[in-house]
């Protein structure tokens, strides 16, 4: 009876150790959060030569889509669209493709999207969205319920499920256009960056925030000022960089970007975040 005894404990214990080995995060999984509005999004149709993805890049669906047989809360090959079911090419495209195509072989990179064209930077503090949302405009309701009505939610939800299998090294902000001359803007996505920081358990030092530029003046952008409130980022959060959109190519509408400047946009994303991995 004993001998028994001890089998079935070693059996238990041997068990809980497969369990627990099983669960381990893997160092080498880089992860990428993705937040913003209509560019982080993607707003440029995918091309052809965009569906080519190496299964080295990951995207984690932040929601169900039966139309690409992909489940909320599972890993895919980063095959666009990466945000939504039925949106368009986005800078973490790019930034993921040049992150694999310079990182070691055994390097997997993953992203997790969560954007919202048209939302203010609003929609992502935890405490006061609701407000927001409430007196927001049926569309953008009506995206923001794709996310059961809290994208922020959202986004620690599916980074929860990614810190299972790797380890976050990262958050790449797109967002500004609906804030454009809203000088409080900086301190509002401090606000958001701290939040995820405590949530998620990470440390600042090192979990870098890359932000990028929209349509840039010289070729018509009618947010273009509001490069300069983002140009203060890093004052607020030290461990954050802008990422340059100038010369990114953008569509007629003045305000997004073509799938080239998409694109562009991503792999500048991506320099940063190498050479920010290089220093460590």
């Amino acid at each position: 009876m004993k001998n028994k005894l001890h089998q079935l404990s070693f059996i238990m214990i041997l068990l809980l150790g497969v369990n627990l080995f099983a669960q381990k995060p893997n160092p080498k999984f880089y992860i990428y959060l993705c937040l913003g509005q209509s560019n982080m999004e993607g707003n440029a149709k995918f091309e052809p030569q965009d569906t080519i993805v190496n299964s080295r890049f990951q995207v984690l669906e932040a929601v169900d889509c039966d139309n690409l047989h992909r489940k909320k809360g599972n890993w895919y090959t980063a095959v666009p669209p990466l945000s939504r079911c039925t949106t368009g090419l986005t800078p973490s495209d790019y930034f993921g493709r040049e992150m694999i195509a310079n990182l070691p072989d055994d390097v997997k990179v993953g992203v997790i999207n969560v954007a919202v064209g048209g939302c203010k930077i609003e929609l992502f503090d935890k405490d006061n969205y609701e407000s927001y949302v409430s007196t927001s405009p049926d569309w953008l309701k009506n995206t923001v319920a794709q996310y059961d009505g809290n994208p922020y939610a959202r986004l620690v939800e599916m980074a929860k499920i990614a810190q299972k299998t790797g380890v976050i090294k990262g958050i790449l902000l797109h967002q500004g256009e609906s804030n454009t001359g809203d000088t409080l803007w900086t301190k509002k996505v401090k606000v958001v960056y701290d939040n995820l920081l405590k949530d998620l358990n990470l440390k600042a030092e090192s979990t870098p925030l890359l932000a990028g530029e929209v349509v840039h003046a010289d070729q018509g952008g009618v947010c273009a000022s509001m490069n300069k409130i983002i140009a203060t980022l890093p004052e607020v959060i030290p461990n954050s960089y802008v990422i340059s959109s100038s010369g990114c190519p953008d569509a007629k509408d003045n305000l997004h970007f073509t799938a080239e400047g998409y694109r562009m946009l991503g792999k500048r994303y991506a320099a940063k975040m190498l050479e920010l991995t290089k220093n460590k």
